[in-house]
């Protein structure tokens, strides 16, 4: 493993002066090539990034890189779900993992070898994991368990055996055989373990009955007592869920599919121009798109729309920051340049104060003024920085104009999970599930990355070709 020479592996001392010295300078620059005029759809969009603003995001996405290398176990490939030494493991972060080390080596911060090395270590210790009903089974049914102790890999704080979770895991899988396709002992492993392991996913048991509320869906997960009341329903996060589950085994895709587009909620929030299928906090309407290309992508109901997934997610990226602009409850620091609600970490109770409520960990959202969720004054980087490649112009100032507003959101990896203005208040910890959508965003915007080597796996073809997707490069 060797690591890039650049200003990105300066020490940590030398790189938050450098940062403090040159961000307002590059922010200055950024924004002259901003406009705040009338919105634009994406197609209508010609931002260009320049130079400084490149650097910018190269350094951000290198330092945000090494979570991924710093809170990792290399024998097994796991991913810790926060940088605290006695965090466990997210399986969903191990998925984003994947692609993250993809990178890495095509940037040359680690060698392909070592990212295939800790690729093929997943695998192995997945495939050889225990799948039974034992309480403290890595999983069962071919899926697993949300959190997993980060030394023996099996179940943590009795979580639920989670379909979503297990499904961002999946994409790292579908990634993995995709982008490994070298004719070498490793990556010949890697390719059949990572075919093996989503054979023996069956979606047959998540299906939810038809006479529920939520009919013929994806259960969100089960425990000992039984699969979960509540499907996978629309629009959330779990579009790419439905998607890779009608690729493989779920029975009836037409019937789920079409079960979580009726929920969908198309909305007119603050313009008539950001009227979008909506979903309060910023994540929904960027995870699916950490894998799937939205450019392009539409279902049936956004073929009635006239309207892409990318221009969806760019809608609700402009709600959000319309919403900081309006400033309802005239928290510190909301503006045009400081906004990001999605779910993140927070300053907690102990915080309270005035009649003013402060939440820990919380999805955090707007869809207008009259559907908002728990909004306590925390914005997180990643609200913005995964939303790059949908609205590249509002979304890079902001990073920009984070950083040099408030210094101490840079740490290690990267810019800490969140941070609150009114309560001066920045979190300790880096979370993998909000730091891997950062390297990915970017990556995808630079060049599509993730997108050219996901699009082409046959479940992504066969799921979306069986659920009518039009797809439009």
């Amino acid at each position: 493993m060797f690591l890039r020479k650049s200003i990105v592996n300066k020490s940590e001392e030398t790189m938050k002066e450098y940062i403090s010295k040159t961000i307002f300078v590059l922010l200055l620059l950024s924004t002259l090539n901003y406009s705040q005029s009338i919105y634009k759809p994406h197609w209508k969009n010609k931002f260009e990034l320049s130079p400084s603003q490149k650097t910018f995001l190269d350094t951000l996405q290198h330092r945000t890189f090494r979570y991924f290398l710093d809170e990792i176990n290399p024998e097994n490939g796991l991913v810790k779900d926060r940088s605290t030494d006695s965090s466990p493991a997210t399986i969903a972060a191990v998925g984003f993992a994947v692609p993250v080390w993809a990178i890495g080596a095509e940037k040359g911060w680690i060698s392909r070898e070592y990212a295939a090395k800790l690729t093929l270590n997943m695998l192995k210790f997945f495939i050889n994991s225990e799948q039974s009903d034992e309480k403290f089974a890595t999983g069962r049914i071919g899926f697993y368990y949300h959190f997993l102790d980060m030394k023996t890999g099996k179940r943590f704080w009795n979580c639920e055996l989670s379909s979503i979770d297990s499904g961002l895991l999946f994409c790292g899988m579908i990634f993995a055989r995709n982008y490994f396709t070298k004719n070498n002992e490793v990556e010949n492993q890697i390719r059949n373990l990572a075919g093996r392991l989503l054979d023996r996913a069956d979606w047959k048991p998540w299906v939810m009955s038809e006479d529920t509320k939520f009919p013929n869906q994806i259960c969100m997960g089960w425990e000992e007592k039984g699969f979960h009341k509540t499907g996978w329903f629309g629009y959330t996060e779990s579009l790419f869920l439905y998607v890779i589950a009608s690729g493989m085994n779920l029975p009836n895709p037409d019937k789920a599919f079409s079960s979580f587009q009726n929920t969908y909620r198309w909305r007119e929030p603050f313009k008539k121009e950001f009227a979008h299928v909506v979903f309060p906090p910023l994540f929904a309407h960027q995870y699916s798109f950490l894998w799937l290309n939205p450019f392009g992508l539409k279902d049936s109901f956004m073929i009635k729309k006239g309207i892409d997934f990318a221009e969806n997610s760019r809608r609700a990226t402009y709600v959000n920051r319309e919403y900081s602009i309006v400033n309802p409850k005239k928290w510190a620091g909301y503006d045009s340049l400081c906004w990001g609600l999605t779910a993140c970490d927070g300053p907690g109770d102990k915080y309270n104060f005035d009649g003013k409520k402060f939440d820990g960990y919380s999805a955090r959202g707007s869809a207008g003024l009259d559907s908002t969720e728990n909004d306590d004054g925390t914005l997180a980087p990643t609200a913005p920085g995964a939303s790059i490649p949908f609205a590249p112009e509002i979304c890079i100032p902001t990073l920009m104009n984070i950083s040099n507003k408030y210094k101490n959101i840079w740490g290690k990896h990267g810019m800490m999970d969140s941070f609150n203005p009114t309560l001066n208040w920045v979190d300790s910890d880096d979370l993998g599930l909000d730091q891997g959508p950062i390297v990915l965003m970017i990556e995808n915007y630079y060049n599509g990355f993730v997108w050219k080597y996901f699009m082409k796996d046959e479940i992504v073809v066969k799921g979306l070709t069986k659920l009518g997707f039009e797809y439009k490069k």
